[in-house]
């Protein structure tokens, strides 16, 4: 699907965005484990999050999708060998994060992914759940599909070689089913639902600013309020920031300070930008955040800021091109590994619309100006092709965005949202 978008007059209103991904994924899974009924509000109805829904049911969980809820019914940890290979599609928290629950599992399954999929790699998962006693096979050692032999397992200690929540998330889902306590060490800290959940759920979890510790339990099941995405807010709150006369509030978004970095660079970039909590404590941390636009300056983003900005980062991109001065992206490397190799299909697209872009192994450097009209290609990649649309608001004529679909991985209703503040 092409989609089209036009330069913007201001950006105005105040609007809601879909329930956040990463902690539906973590709400469905979490869920799936505990013992008793698990009602999530405000779960991410988007393709990812269905995947893991679907993985679900195949390994014998009753889910029921009953409008404002859905309601899972928990396992107690005792999962069913799945007749069939239990298919990802496009998510990689899926792949990553149920590999952690199927170490623990006395049987094989394999879980695959889309030709996308298959292209991440997936031995940064399968090295620390293979020191807890699994077997883990992979294509190459590395890649999708994989096929796991659960077991009995053991607790570890396990530095984290790259920031990655989601390879910290596997190892504590599996510690659930090891023996003795299971240690994450992180040097950078990375987005903290999963240990926020499991908390939750009532498990004997210790975190510090650079370690997690898990004992072994099965979770207690219970309501579970999904707060709005940061990470799709972005692409709105960004929008608006860039442009003169603009003023948008999202309500009823996370503000979960692991998630939190855009709105830091926003705010470096000299946007105005205000946040109003409205829940706080152990849980997840919501409220309404409000940006005022005007002109942007260059930054540099980089170091322990990455983590925070990783899902954020080809917005950011896009606002770099029509900030004053020079914007450098480095130690981001990650973004090699996403959905699509992001700093290399950041820096087509943006050279495309005329942007004087020089990219580097584990980032980029912008100069800023301005976004010509043009054709440019999301390569499948749900943050891509938004963060493209929103390129076409801001630049001096038309940018037809190719393979635009790819947003109802996360933002299923990106395009109306985007015309509605657009017209407000």
């Amino acid at each position: 699907m092409d989609v089209t978008v036009r330069p913007a007059a201001p950006i105005r209103g105040r609007v809601r965005v879909p329930g956040d991904k990463s902690i539906s994924h973590r709400a469905a899974i979490i869920g799936a484990l505990a013992s008793g009924v698990t009602r999530v509000r405000g779960f991410l109805r988007a393709d990812d999050c269905r995947r893991t829904l679907d993985c679900l049911r195949v390994l014998g969980v009753r889910i029921e999708d009953v409008g404002a809820e859905i309601v899972i019914h928990g396992t107690a940890g005792s999962l069913s060998p799945p007749p069939s290979i239990l298919f990802a599609g496009n998510s990689g928290t899926t792949m990553r994060l149920l590999s952690g629950v199927l170490a623990g599992q006395p049987f094989t399954a394999e879980i695959d992914g889309d030709q996308s999929l298959r292209r991440r790699p997936m031995d940064r998962v399968a090295e620390p759940l293979r020191q807890m006693g699994a077997g883990v096979a992979a294509r190459d050692g590395r890649y999708p599909p994989l096929r796991i032999s659960g077991g009995t397992l053991h607790g570890i200690r396990y530095e984290l070689p790259v920031a990655s929540a989601q390879v910290k998330s596997a190892v504590l889902l599996a510690g659930l089913f090891a023996s003795g306590e299971t240690e994450v060490v992180e040097l950078v800290p990375t987005r903290d639902h999963t240990e926020r959940m499991l908390s939750g759920f009532g498990v004997p979890i210790r975190r510090e600013v650079h370690r997690v510790t898990l004992s072994p339990a099965v979770p207690r099941g219970g309501p579970v309020d999904v707060p709005g995405d940061i990470s799709s807010a972005a692409f709105l709150l960004a929008a608006a920031a860039a442009s003169e006369h603009s003023e948008l509030t999202v309500e009823d978004v996370g503000l979960n300070p692991t998630r939190t970095g855009v709105l830091d660079v926003l705010r470096t970039m000299g946007a105005s930008v205000t946040t109003e909590a409205v829940r706080e404590g152990p849980g997840e941390p919501m409220g309404t955040v409000s940006v005022r636009g005007g002109r942007l300056r260059g930054t540099t983003v980089a170091g322990t800021l990455i983590p925070r900005v990783i899902d954020e980062l080809p917005v950011l991109c896009v606002l770099a091109a029509v900030a004053e001065g020079r914007t450098v992206i480095r130690d981001a490397a990650e973004l090699r590994v996403k959905e699509s190799d992001r700093i290399g299909v950041l820096a087509r697209g943006l050279q495309a619309l005329g942007v004087a872009v020089e990219e580097r192994p584990d980032g980029m450097e912008i100069t800023g100006g301005r976004l010509r009209e043009g054709i440019v290609e999301a390569e499948g990649d749900h943050r891509i092709a938004m963060a493209f649309a929103v390129a076409g608001l801001l630049a001096d004529g038309p940018v037809t965005v190719r393979g635009a679909e790819s947003v109802l991985i996360s933002f299923p209703g990106f395009f109306e949202t985007l015309r509605a503040v657009r017209e407000s």
